[in-house]
C-alpha cells in the first residue's frame, strides 16, 4: 500500500521528503465522541469523520494504525466524571491504544517502517509525539499478542496479581471475567506460581476453554450456575486471592467465602459500567473484617517503570508453553461501535482487537 516518496532534489525543499511514504489513500477515517452514552453506547453516540492524513511537525511521527485494543475501561472514559484519566471530550477522537507502522517521521529516532505502540485513537492514521510511543519488535511475538498478554492486559494481570494479590504456592486464587484478556492471564500466572485456580466466566464454551486450554483447576458458569454455591464447593477452605473484574453480585459471592488474610484485588467492574443507576457497592464488605482480609484497587500505569521486566518474564513463559494468549480479532474500522459492545455482551474470548490496517 505504501512506497517511498521521491528523494534527491525534493529534499532541497522538504527536509522530511525521504522520511515519508507516499500513500495511495489521502483519507483518514475516524470515530469521534458525539454524545455521552446513557447505558450501552449506541451508534448515534459516535460521529464518523474523514480528514486528510496529517503531516508530522518536528518531533512527531505519523502512524498507520494496524491494530487497536478494545478494553472495558473505554466505557468509563466516556463519562464526564473525575477518574484516573480525563474523560474523552465531545468531538474528540475516541481514545484507544494500538500498534501501527510509521509512515512519516520528523523525529530522528524513528524510521519509516518502524512498528510502534501508543495511544493512537480510533482512526486509520495518527499524528503523535515521538515521546508518546514505543518501538515494537515485530519478531518478538505476533503484533496482536503484544497488545494482549505482552500489552496492557498482561501487565494488568501480572502486577495486579503478583504485587497486589501476593499469591503464595498452595493458595486458592479465584478470578472473575476469567475468559477475558486480563482474567485469562491472571489464572495462568497463578498456576505458574503454584496456586489452585478457579475461574468464573459466562457459558460452557468459555468454561471449557479455561480448564482444557489454560489449565485452570475449575470453572464456574455464572450464566447457569449458583456462583456462591459453587465457590463454597470449589474453595472449601476459602478464597486466598480474589481478582475481581466484574463487581456486582459475583464480588459479593466471593466476599462471602474469603479465607483468613485473604487479598481482594479490584481491577474492574464490567457489570456496572453501563448502569443507568448509581454503581452498587459490595454488600458483604464486613467479611473483610471477619477474615482480617484486605481489598485494594490498583492502576497498571503505576508500574510503568517495570513493564520491560514483566514483559521479559512473560515472554519466557510463552516460550516455555506455560502462558497462552488468545486474541479475538475483528476487521474493519467501520465495525468499531458494534465491536466495542462485544465486551459487554460477553461475545469475545480473550483479547478483543480491532484490525484497522494491514501488517503487510
Amino acid at each position: 500500500m505504501f512506497f517511498r516518496g521521491p528523494v534527491g532534489t525534493a529534499n532541497l525543499f522538504d527536509p522530511w521528503a525521504d522520511r515519508t511514504l507516499r500513500m495511495e489513500t489521502k483519507e483518514n477515517r475516524q470515530f469521534r465522541l458525539a454524545a455521552r452514552p446513557v447505558g450501552l453506547p449506541k451508534d448515534t453516540d459516535w460521529e464518523r469523520t474523514v480528514e486528510p492524513i496529517p503531516s508530522p511537525a518536528a518531533g512527531e511521527i505519523v502512524v498507520e494504525v494496524i491494530y487497536l485494543s478494545l478494553d472495558p475501561a473505554m466505557r468509563g472514559w466516556l463519562n464526564d466524571v473525575r477518574s484516573y484519566v480525563p474523560p474523552v471530550r465531545i468531538g474528540e477522537v475516541m481514545r484507544a491504544v494500538g500498534i501501527g507502522r510509521v509512515v512519516a517521521s520528523a523525529a530522528p529516532e524513528f524510521a519509516i517502517g518502524d512498528y510502534v505502540t501508543g495511544p493512537f485513537g480510533i482512526q486509520q492514521f495518527a499524528r503523535i509525539k515521538a515521546s508518546d510511543v514505543q518501538k515494537v519488535d515485530s519478531n518478538l511475538a505476533p503484533l496482536t499478542t503484544q497488545l494482549a498478554v505482552l500489552g496492557m492486559p498482561g501487565m494488568t494481570a501480572y502486577f495486579g496479581l503478583l504485587d497486589v494479590g501476593k499469591p503464595e504456592p498452595g493458595n486458592t486464587v479465584v478470578v472473575s471475567g476469567a475468559a477475558g484478556a486480563v482474567g485469562a492471564a491472571v489464572g495462568q500466572i497463578a498456576k505458574i506460581k503454584g496456586c489452585r485456580v478457579v475461574g468464573i466466566a459466562g457459558g460452557p464454551d468459555k468454561c471449557k476453554y479455561l480448564v482444557d486450554e489454560l489449565g485452570f483447576d475449575a470453572a464456574i458458569d455464572y450464566k447457569s450456575e449458583d456462583v456462591a454455591k459453587r465457590l463454597r464447593a470449589e474453595c472449601p477452605k476459602g478464597i486466598d486471592v480474589y481478582f475481581d473484574n466484574v463487581g456486582g453480585d459475583i464480588l459479593d459471592a466471593a466476599l462471602a467465602n474469603l479465607a483468613r488474610k485473604a487479598r481482594v484485588v479490584i481491577c474492574g467492574a464490567i457489570s456496572q459500567y453501563n448502569n443507568t443507576t448509581p454503581v452498587r457497592g459490595p454488600k458483604n464488605y464486613m467479611s473483610l473484617l471477619v477474615h482480617r482480609a484486605r481489598m485494594e484497587g490498583f492502576l497498571v500505569f503505576d508500574y510503568a517503570d517495570r513493564y520491560a521486566q514483566a514483559a521479559k518474564e512473560m515472554l519466557g513463559w510463552i516460550e516455555e508453553g506455560k502462558l497462552v494468549s488468545r486474541e479475538h480479532v475483528v476487521q474493519g474500522i467501520d465495525t468499531f461501535p458494534s465491536t466495542l459492545l462485544k465486551l459487554f455482551s460477553g461475545e469475545n474470548t480473550g483479547k478483543l482487537v480491532l484490525q484497522v490496517g494491514s501488517e503487510n
